[in-house]
């Protein structure tokens, strides 16, 4: 069976992620804005890191529950910045917060933060036809303007590759390879 060339095959949770997750379309909000924070705190490192510390995250932040991480204090960002179960920067943890209120104006200006972010697609995945990893871009003209309009709207750590990160793991662009065992995969994760 073949994968995308990023799976670490001997890693049980990647094969997971790339599986059940990756590139499979998400719609709800709370799961956005996750994965949205992770990407964000990927930045500099790799995914592998990130995807080893989820869990951490999921407890360190509440599940991502943003109207409870808008009510964080100095004394919990000071807890935080301690918790080796997530990445300690100090700038990337505050994002979290800071995002959490961008991505609340977002909810209350469009009704979803997913009517919002999918527009970015036309609410329809892109479907790409990659032959090798080595094709797949690491941004786009839709990420590049992702970019801009995230950092318009107050959030922090959405530069376009993070961008980009993000829409291939929230299914918003399909690029498993041609020839991966779940690039007929069209199933929508309701998470």
């Amino acid at each position: 069976m073949k994968r995308c060339e990023w799976v670490k095959l001997n890693e049980p949770l990647y094969v997971e992620y790339h599986d059940k997750e990756w590139g499979i379309p998400v719609y709800d909000d709370q799961h956005l804005f996750e994965m949205l924070c992770l990407e964000g705190a990927q930045a500099g490192l790799s995914w592998w890191t990130i995807l080893q510390k989820r869990e951490g995250y999921r407890v360190a932040f509440d599940q991502f529950d943003a109207s409870k991480i808008i009510l964080y204090t100095e004394d919990k960002l000071q807890e935080l910045r301690q918790d080796s179960r997530i990445v300690r920067n100090k700038l990337k943890i505050a994002s979290v917060v800071t995002n959490a209120q961008a991505f609340l104006r977002i909810q209350e200006k469009h009704g979803s933060f997913s009517e919002y972010i999918w527009g970015f697609v036309d609410h329809q995945p892109i479907i790409n036809e990659w032959s090798s990893i080595a094709d797949v871009p690491a941004t786009t003209e839709i990420s590049d303007r992702m970019s801009k309009q995230l950092k318009k709207d107050g959030f922090k750590f959405v530069g376009s590759t993070i961008c980009y990160s993000f829409m291939q793991a929230t299914g918003m662009v399909n690029d498993h390879i041609v020839g991966c065992i779940c690039r007929s995969e069209g199933s929508v994760n309701e998470n």
